[in-house]
């Protein structure tokens, strides 16, 4: 049997709002990622590092097409579960961990994702991503992670499961950073 979401996602990838695909989406975090590594983002990063007891973002690249964002996650912050509006998305990992929680139609799932590690978010994808404890290691004490956009983020909209187990949305922001207000 075919679940609704496996055919929300077809129809939404075939009338996607960019020229985008999220294979593009998922080379461009990863060319970033790797721009990360090399240092030559250095320059925007806070000094001392990103901060250790509140989220901290920056943009790496904006245009009408696409944003790039440089994202450090910590403890006990969660994004709750959300959806992009009207954009398809994409993360790499670039160090630490990160624990994914995605509703798939039915029911919500978890997945790790560690440094190197890569995901895709077509329209629709509710999901909330946090710091994952379990595989951060001294030698990796903060998690940052590259996230791309396309088209820029304009809204995202905010769910809760319900007693009966279906998806009930609570509030929409309109932005335009990787975070509601």
């Amino acid at each position: 049997m075919v679940s609704t979401a496996s055919i929300a996602s077809s129809i939404a990838s075939s009338i996607a709002p960019t020229h985008l695909r999220l294979p593009d989406l998922l080379h461009v975090t990863d060319r970033f990622a790797d721009d990360v590594l090399d240092g030559r983002f250095d320059h925007v990063l806070p000094v001392g590092g990103p901060p250790t007891t509140e989220r901290w973002y920056t943009r790496l690249h904006g245009d009408d097409e696409l944003d790039v964002w440089l994202i450090s996650w910590v403890p006990e912050r969660s994004t709750e579960l959300h959806d992009h509006g009207g954009s398809l998305g994409a993360l790499t990992v670039v160090s630490g961990a990160l624990r994914e929680t995605r509703w798939d139609g039915e029911r919500l799932r978890t997945r790790g994702l560690d440094a190197g590690d890569q995901a895709a978010f077509p329209l629709g994808w509710v999901h909330d991503v946090v710091w994952a404890r379990e595989t951060v290691t001294l030698a990796a004490p903060a998690t940052l992670s590259v996230h791309a956009y396309s088209p820029p983020l304009t809204a995202m909209s905010y769910y809760e499961v319900t007693d009966r187990n279906t998806l009930r949305r609570n509030r929409t922001e309109l932005t335009d950073k990787p975070e509601g207000n």
